[in-house]
């Protein structure tokens, strides 16, 4: 028991930790009067990835430059001198490209398991570098052996776009030693066969995660601001701007989850906004994560099954969404063979209203939500443990703008809330986990074609869990962007005489310890980089 409770707190810990890796930078002098040749590499108020004091051991995976979508394809060794029970896997991605260039989305495999999908910052003329760097410890069974692997940053490249994508991935493990143990870590990192998916028979543990995006430059990029037929906009979804990601076993509805309303870095038509600090997510994007073990119980009897992840909302033949699984097991090591039987499967009838009411501004308002519980019990080598699960999504928006498109202004309100119970020998856990994301912003067109974009995000997590009816652990996670940018549009870029400011404030406390840090700049400047923790 004691190692799924760890399992789930490592969970937890990285879903807030999964960050941006920039060193902490020096706030500059006084920041010019408008954006210039050159700005401020991207940088991100999110921490460091935490290692431990222990031998380590670096490894390159990929090393490419991209200027088409001509996949890069290599192998994987993993290092000797560190052993194979790691305390910590570190995988870093460093980049840098200059000239024009869009943002651009990109995925890394190992094994044929998605270990990091990305998006790429827009450069200066200059040039710019960054870097994004993840715990990827949960996959240290496929990282135990050679791979192959896979990375691809579609891009590009002609007279007007001119940046070469310059990338370099790297992973570092960190050794268990002394007093610093291995990692508690899934004993089988699976992926799926098409749509099937084969368990050990003594799975006692199932966690799918989905890096689940809506991209790919068409409406569901911005699919939080798609409207009706009925209304008046460029982007349309019959059932209106609500998106929620789901997963079937066997055809069954097995979890849904609130996708997050990722910015790209040239999101809101207004690259100036992101060129220092991307919006929260955009270069890491976190996956969705789902217990299926209350179904491990069907899983275990050693036959493919079907699992599948679909996204509602998105019109019937539209693409725009990638939605790769990775499958983490759990075996129960002193038996050959876990059995169970799914006890419970309670869902709601999904709710989604959306009402349009012409008129200037036109305005369309969304209220949606949805409920899952399913219950199942395992036989274990340490008794009988059951599962239950729940998750309850609710969203909320009112989108207002007028003919034309400018203004466009959305206030959005997304919350995913999940709790998990494991009930076996001793005290039953409990897992509570209340997300909430948010966006408020307005893109306006004024004179001389002056286009401003306002917005703010907010990305944040309250996270207990409760042993025997006390609470054991707890986290406070927010991660906030404000921003504020205007230029000229329609005219070469040296014209554009852009201005802007932008703001990041992440905060991480709870358990372990406390995390603030703000960031500040202006006309791509960094004007406040402040601790407070």
């Amino acid at each position: 028991m004691r190692r799924h409770i760890m399992s789930m707190l490592t969970g937890l810990v990285l879903t807030a930790a999964t960050v941006l890796g920039a060193s902490p930078a020096a706030a500059a002098g006084e920041p010019p009067t408008e954006f210039g040749r050159d700005w401020h590499d991207p940088v991100s108020a999110a921490p460091p990835v935490p290692v431990p004091d222990t031998r380590s051991c670096h490894v390159t995976v990929a090393e490419a430059q991209f200027r088409d979508f001509t996949p890069y394809r290599g192998s994987y060794t993993p290092p000797r001198e560190c052993g194979s029970r790691w305390s910590k896997a570190v995988l870093r991605l460093d980049g840098k490209v200059a000239g024009r260039q869009y943002d651009r989305l990109g995925h890394l495999s190992i094994g044929g398991v998605e270990v990091l999908r990305t998006s790429t910052p827009q450069p200066s003329p200059e040039g710019i570098t960054w870097s994004v760097e993840k715990d990827v410890t949960r996959y240290s069974d496929t990282l135990r052996r050679t791979q192959p692997v896979e990375m691809l940053i579609g891009n590009v490249v002609n007279e007007t776009y001119t940046g070469i994508i310059d990338v370099k991935a790297t992973l570092t493990f960190y050794a268990a030693d002394g007093r610093t143990r291995p990692a508690e870590t899934p004993d089988q990192v699976l992926t799926l066969d098409g749509t099937q998916l084969t368990t050990p028979r003594n799975s006692e543990r199932i966690l799918a995660e989905v890096y689940a995006t809506g991209s790919g430059g068409g409406c569901e990029e911005y699919w939080y601001l798609t409207v009706p037929a009925a209304a008046p906009y460029s982007c349309k979804a019959d059932d209106g701007p609500y998106r929620e990601v789901q997963i079937r076993v066997d055809g069954r509805l097995a979890g849904i989850a609130a996708p997050f309303p990722t910015v790209w870095t040239g999101g809101w038509s207004n690259p100036f906004l992101w060129y220092v600090i991307p919006a929260p997510r955009a270069l890491d994007v976190k996956p969705v994560q789902y217990d299926l073990t209350p179904f491990a119980g069907l899983l275990n009897d050693g036959r493919p099954h079907r699992v599948e992840v679909s996204v509602a909302g998105v019109p019937a033949g539209q693409s725009g969404w990638s939605t790769p699984v990775n499958v983490l097991v759990w075996q129960d090591e002193n038996s050959d063979r876990v059995t169970g039987a799914l006890t419970r499967h309670d869902a709601s009838a999904p709710a989604n209203s959306s009402a349009y009411t012409s008129g200037s501004p036109h305005r369309l308002d969304t209220k949606a939500g949805h409920r899952l519980t399913v219950a199942g019990y395992l036989d274990t080598s340490h008794g009988r443990v059951t599962t239950t699960v729940t998750r309850t999504l609710a969203h909320t928006s009112a989108h207002r703008w007028a003919d034309g498109e400018y203004p466009d202004a959305l206030r959005g309100r997304w919350t995913d809330d999940e709790s998990v119970t494991s009930d076996g020998r001793g005290p039953a856990t409990v897992t509570r986990v209340h997300r909430t994301y948010t966006m408020d912003g307005e893109t306006t067109l004024g004179a001389g074609d002056r286009l401003r974009t306002v917005l703010a995000l907010g990305d944040r997590a309250d996270t207990a869990v409760v042993r025997g009816g006390k609470r054991v652990a707890w986290s406070h996670f927010d991660d906030g962007y404000e921003g504020d940018a205007t230029y000229t549009a329609n005219v070469p870029r040296y014209q554009r005489h852009a201005i802007g400011t932008s703001a990041e404030r992440y905060r991480l406390y709870g358990t372990h310890g406390c995390y603030d840090r703000s960031l500040r700049t202006v006309q791509g400047t960094l004007t406040q980089d402040r601790r407070n923790c």
